[in-house]
């Protein structure tokens, strides 16, 4: 497998992991993560690569994350009904995931991208 890269192309903070990863002439796979979200199945792979805390995965300053009320849900869910949600709307990923063999960020910080990706 190579890289992975999912994006929203319309986020700021998207398009700014973009430009680095391209800057540094590193390959990945785009995956449009509003029409093409990670199944269940590959969100559980990718929250168990990366050794974080499911909550990382929510897009909590997102529009629908506050529609659903899920700040206050989010605590007496399980972990299986976590991923339901994730599952089930793009946007209540938090973005960009950025996912290898290896490894996983999420979001983007240039001193992570750096250590992870470079």
């Amino acid at each position: 497998m190579g890289r992975t890269f999912y994006w929203y192309p319309k986020c700021g903070t998207c398009r700014k992991a973009k430009a680095w990863l391209d800057e540094h002439q590193i390959s990945y796979e785009p995956v449009h993560l509003v029409e093409h979200p990670p199944s269940k199945e590959e969100l559980k792979q990718i929250i168990d690569k990366s050794g974080l805390p499911i909550k990382k995965f929510f897009n909590t300053s997102g529009k629908k994350y506050r529609e659903l009320g899920l700040k206050d849900q989010l605590p007496q869910l399980s972990d299986d009904e976590k991923l339901d949600y994730l599952a089930s709307d793009g946007m209540l990923i938090k973005r960009p995931i950025t996912v290898d063999d290896e490894h996983v960020t999420v979001g983007f910080h240039e001193k992570t991208f750096e250590e992870t990706w470079k």
